[in-house]
């Protein structure tokens, strides 16, 4: 990991343990994790949220006004809102992404979740999703959430990343691995 993404990470850290703490202590995770949900979305959705959390040229107050607006807009709860001015106040709003999948992480764990992601050639049905996400919990041993992304370059088939374990059915690896094997042989 390069130094810059050490010191984000570990600044996000910080952060998502101590907002963690709180919600918890309040008995506030599912609040918590639908705020964390919403500002993911945001994120992903606005180009101007992430130029401001991402841009030096805004300053603390510009920012710290801006992300009060935002949390009050959104009606996150005064633990995540009082945490993004904070953020703002130290001009640590530019390690978000990571505060917001760090809270993610830790979430799943309380509730004894694991996420999956899943490269799939064609959107999966709700059936599908559901036998994978049983077959999965099998496997692991805990309740399995699936992130499902769309690749038709797979062709067909799957690839399901479970932690650090890969499990690769797509036709296309198994077209490699054929073309490989061919290659050995002529």
């Amino acid at each position: 990991m390069s130094e810059p993404a050490s010191i984000s990470a570990g600044i996000a850290g910080r952060y998502a343990t101590a907002v963690f703490e709180l919600a918890k202590e309040a008995n506030g995770l599912a609040a918590l994790e639908a705020d964390v949900a919403a500002l993911e979305q945001a994120l992903k959705d606005s180009a101007d949220l992430r130029g401001l959390i991402a841009s030096p040229v805004f300053s603390r107050d510009e920012q710290g006004r801006a992300v009060s607006a935002i949390a009050a807009r959104m009606g996150l709860s005064p633990t995540v809102a009082n945490t993004l001015s904070l953020m703002a106040a130290n001009r640590r709003l530019f390690v978000l992404p990571q505060l917001l999948s760090a809270l993610g992480d830790m979430i799943a764990e309380e509730k004894g979740e694991v996420t999956a992601e899943v490269t799939a050639a064609a959107e999966l049905t709700k059936t599908q999703a559901e036998k994978l996400a049983a077959s999965l919990k099998k496997s692991v041993g805990k309740t399995v959430k699936l992130n499902t992304t769309v690749d038709e370059s797979l062709i067909g088939g799957l690839i399901v990343k479970v932690g650090s374990k890969m499990i690769d059915t797509s036709i296309r690896s198994k077209l490699a691995s054929l073309q490989n094997a061919m290659k050995e042989v002529g």
